[in-house]
């Protein structure tokens, strides 16, 4: 491995943040999804000693789809979001954002950019009386890229 000169910090994944169209919309307690991927195409090639042998090269880059859990509180910033999918406000529910990780001093340590995002899925917590749980909320925000700034 490369020396980038930079020096290396284990990361924390406990305070992180959502951001969409740059501002901060809530802080969240888990989140999933933050993968890429490239598809592997295999091409059938004659080699220069004559043998046929398998390449293999890059082929369509696909990412995940992020999940986002988070505990309930009074903001209905992504309810609302998912009511404008469910609405076919087709023209405001695409949005750029980012998930954004802090260090224990609150110092933006690593992010996420997703393009083109709007969710997919919202859920509530099962509500039960005879349980102390905290309610939680759950939004799965699909996109059209994502990379690591």
């Amino acid at each position: 491995m490369a020396n980038t000169g930079t020096s290396e910090m284990l990361l924390a994944t406990f305070n992180f943040a959502v951001e969409v169209d740059s501002v901060t919309v809530a802080f969240f307690k888990e989140a999933s999804g933050l993968t890429e991927e490239v598809e592997v195409i295999e091409h059938q090639v004659v080699n220069a000693t004559g043998q046929q042998i398998t390449q293999k090269i890059a082929g369509h880059r696909s990412t995940g789809e992020i999940t986002l859990k988070k505990s309930m509180d009074g903001n209905t910033y992504l309810s609302d979001w998912f009511k404008e999918v469910t609405d076919g406000k087709f023209d405001s529910y695409r949005r750029n954002g980012s998930i954004v990780m802090y260090d224990p001093q609150n110092t933006e340590v690593a992010r996420w950019n997703f393009i083109n995002g709007w969710p997919k899925s919202w859920s509530a917590s099962d509500l039960d009386a005879g349980a102390d749980d905290i309610a939680t909320e759950e939004i799965v925000i699909t996109h059209e890229g994502m990379e690591r700034a």
